[in-house]
C-alpha cells in the first residue's frame, strides 16, 4: 500500500502534508483552474477529510515506475455516494508534485462543489498562514 493511502486512512494530515512537493500542482474536480502550492494543497486535503464522509479506497493502480499512482476510492456528501480517483504523480525525490481528483456522478460533485465552497475561506486562512509561516521563519 502507497504511504499517501495510508495516510490519508489514518487521518494523518502530517503524513499526507509531508508527502507533497513545494512545488506540487492540485487540479480539483470541482474548479477550473489547478491550485499551486504546497500550503493550498495541504489544506484542500484538510478540508476533503472534514467534507467526505465514509471515505474509502478501493483500489490502488501503480505504474511500473512507481512515478505515477490511481488511487479510486469512494465516498459520501450530503448522503450521495461518489467514487472518486487520486491520480499523483511523484517527483525524483519521492513526492507528489502533482495531484488530479475526479468524481462521479454529477449530482455527488455538485455537491462537493457546494460544501468546498463553503470550506474555502478556511483553506485561503490556512494557506496564508503556512505561507506567512514559512516566510517569517
Amino acid at each position: 500500500m502507497h504511504p499517501f493511502r495510508t495516510a490519508v486512512e489514518a487521518r494523518d494530515q502530517n503524513a499526507m502534508e509531508a508527502l507533497l512537493a513545494d512545488n506540487v500542482v492540485f487540479t480539483s474536480p470541482v474548479a477550473f483552474a489547478p491550485y499551486p502550492g504546497k500550503p493550498v494543497t495541504a489544506a484542500i486535503l484538510r478540508a476533503v477529510l472534514r467534507v467526505f464522509e465514509n471515505f474509502r479506497y478501493v483500489r490502488e493502480i501503480a505504474a511500473a515506475d512507481g512515478r505515477d499512482h490511481a488511487l479510486v476510492f469512494e465516498a459520501t456528501v450530503d448522503g450521495l455516494q461518489l467514487s472518486g480517483c487520486d491520480f499523483l504523480h511523484f517527483d525524483a525525490d519521492g513526492k507528489i508534485d502533482a495531484f488530479t481528483v475526479m468524481v462521479r456522478p454529477l449530482s455527488a460533485a455538485q455537491a462537493l462543489a457546494a460544501r468546498m465552497a463553503e470550506e474555502y475561506p478556511r483553506i485561503q486562512q490556512e494557506a496564508r498562514e503556512a505561507i506567512e509561516g514559512k516566510t517569517s521563519a
